[in-house]
């Protein structure tokens, strides 16, 4: 057991000591104030992100999958993430899989003591049969939580691909998760506003770097025309209206003439290909599988 009052997420910040007897605007002005240094935090671990980014990439050219592992808020920000990944990116739901500490009921209400147990963590991972083609990640503010660790050395003995994303930051020695993790981003966030409540930057930054992840490896895919979100599902009137605009920003045309693309081509890329090419669908659905989805090289 380490000494957590040692870890940067748990020490007290001096610049936040008498927040209780500020004002309202001046005592969000400090919370702010503190939120304006997470994103130069983040830079600072760039190229280690980017190189975790690449990394992912290559294991799902082989049909890898990326579970994000974690407690408490660091878990229900993992979930969200890989909720996210199949309406934005049209990818299956198990390519991306968040996993908490306590199920899924966890998400809504707390199951605090679910993170001190390591074997949940390598139980919860091991149901998947994760094989050598797939990434942990394991994400954790302290860089210690017992049931990343079981996780992540569940990972390591089933030949994964295993990366810890903490905001442990500066901890002389370096982090538990970050020693066992092949690979690690360590946010140097330091002390909270509130003392403790990881929620709050630690919280910030984990979205973050978890954004830059899921999305890069996802460009690095092909999943990603321009900046363009060509794999959108249109599932409902927004992403109709999105997917129209996205067509007519791909191709010129008026928006019109990208609803009628969309309508004839049934998804967003399909309808680029059609337009830009002056070719059918099936022909358009054919020149992207024979360029594995992607775009770019699907028109050229």
């Amino acid at each position: 057991m380490m000494n957590l009052a040692t870890l940067p997420t748990e020490t007290r910040n001096p610049r936040s000591e008498h927040l209780d007897e500020l004002s309202t605007l001046d005592m969000l002005t400090v919370i702010n104030d503190e939120d304006a240094t997470v994103a130069a935090a983040v830079r600072a671990v760039l190229p280690g992100v980017a190189e975790i980014v690449d990394a992912i990439a290559a294991r799902f050219e082989r049909g890898g999958r990326l579970f994000y592992l974690g407690a408490g808020t660091s878990g229900r920000l993992g979930v969200l993430d890989a909720s996210e990944c199949p309406p934005t990116f049209s990818v299956e739901p198990g390519l991306f899989v968040g996993l908490i500490a306590g199920g899924d009921s966890a998400l809504r209400r707390s199951s605090e003591s679910s993170e001190d147990k390591p074997e949940e963590g390598a139980r919860d991972l091991l149901t998947f049969d994760p094989t050598p083609n797939d990434t942990v990640l394991g994400i954790a503010a302290s860089g210690r939580t017992p049931y990343v660790l079981g996780a992540l050395a569940a990972a390591n003995d089933a030949g994964c691909l295993t990366v810890a994303l903490t905001c442990a930051g500066g901890l002389e020695g370096g982090s538990p998760m970050g020693h066992v993790a092949e690979m690690a981003v360590e946010v140097a966030t330091g002390p909270e506003v509130l003392t403790g409540s990881t929620r709050m930057k630690a919280g910030t930054a984990t979205k973050l770097v978890l954004n830059m992840i899921s999305t890069g490896v996802m460009v690095r895919g092909g999943m990603i025309y321009g900046n363009l979100m060509v794999n959108v599902q249109t599932s409902n009137a927004k992403l109709v209206d999105r997917g129209v605009r996205i067509i007519a920003a791909a191709t010129g045309f008026e928006k019109e003439r990208a609803a009628e693309l969309l309508e004839a081509g049934s998804s967003v890329k399909i309808a680029i290909v059609m337009g830009k090419l002056g070719i059918s669908r099936e022909a358009a659905q054919e020149r992207l599988s024979a360029h594995k989805g992607r775009l770019a090289e699907a028109l050229k």
